[in-house]
């Protein structure tokens, strides 16, 4: 018996093509990102935090080893988004400050939208830290007028 490749209930007719094209173009387009959001969100944090962010000290907040840190670092400094100075750390351009922003309020959407829901803080902390980067800007706007009580 062959599995369904479908994600429709059972006897519902399968999406269009040009739907499921869409949808996970959106995905692919999304997961591309996250890791650039994740950093720039977090070396915002850092400088706002102590004054700077270090390789080390991102190394250790994202539970990766350095040199994983030093070749997504490279990519961000070719992407326009950091620049790193010997010494100094690492420091985000104007691009990276508008991309951490953009990146920082997504997170805090979705983690008001399920708070909201009734999920604990610490459970919508987790979750939210992956949905952000997944969701259109349609579906971030809708959970923005739930969780601020406009249903």
């Amino acid at each position: 018996m062959q599995a369904s490749r479908t994600t429709a209930p059972a006897g519902d007719p399968l999406v269009d093509p040009e739907i499921h094209v869409a949808s996970f173009r959106q995905a692919r387009e999304a997961r591309r990102s996250e890791l650039a959001e994740d950093y720039v969100e977090l070396i915002a944090d850092l400088i706002g935090d102590g004054g700077e962010a270090r390789q080390v000290d991102i190394a250790a907040r994202l539970g990766v080893a350095q040199p994983t840190v030093a070749k997504m670092l490279k990519r961000l400094s070719e992407d326009g988004l950091v620049q790193q100075r010997p010494y100094r750390g690492v420091f985000l351009t104007e691009a990276g400050r508008i991309l951490a922003d953009q990146a920082r309020e997504r997170h805090q959407v979705v983690e008001r939208f399920l708070c909201a829901l009734g999920v604990s803080p610490e459970t919508a902390r987790r979750d939210a830290e992956g949905i952000e980067h997944h969701v259109s800007g349609e579906t971030l706007e809708a959970f923005r007028r739930f969780a601020d009580g406009g249903g």
